[in-house]
């Protein structure tokens, strides 16, 4: 199974960007799909998830309003839009991938998944 993230870039404060993540390989029917991000200097941080079906997803309160998980499971890709984006929002995207569904506690958790992708950079200026 492997992970190949995309979309990542430099853009000014306010900007927006949209980030994709095709999975290859293995797929599986109830995999819990999200995204991490790690800044310079700071530990890997939850940022959004989606489950198979799409409803609901999960955000990090340092993101909601701003991001929108989504996802194509017919293509095995998940999506993060970012608007608004912010300098603080400046860090290394990861996507994941669980084998099966991810409980609700342990969403945010970087334990609870089985895949990770190679990251992309996203460097926001002021």
């Amino acid at each position: 199974v492997q992970l190949q993230a995309s979309g990542g870039g430099s853009v000014q404060a306010g900007g927006s960007l949209r980030l994709s993540c095709a999975v290859s390989g293995r797929t599986f029917s109830r995999s819990t799909r999200g995204w991490f991000r790690q800044a310079p200097g700071k530990e890997r941080e939850f940022v959004a998830a989606s489950r198979w079906s799409g409803d609901n997803p999960f955000y990090a309160d340092s993101v909601k309003g701003r991001f929108t998980i989504s996802r194509d499971n017919a293509n095995n890709t998940v999506y993060l839009q970012m608007s608004s984006l912010k300098p603080e929002d400046t860090a290394v995207y990861f996507c994941t991938a669980s084998v099966g569904v991810v409980g609700l506690p342990g969403i945010p958790s970087s334990h609870s998944y089985d895949y990770w992708g190679q990251g992309t950079l996203v460097t926001v200026s002021s």
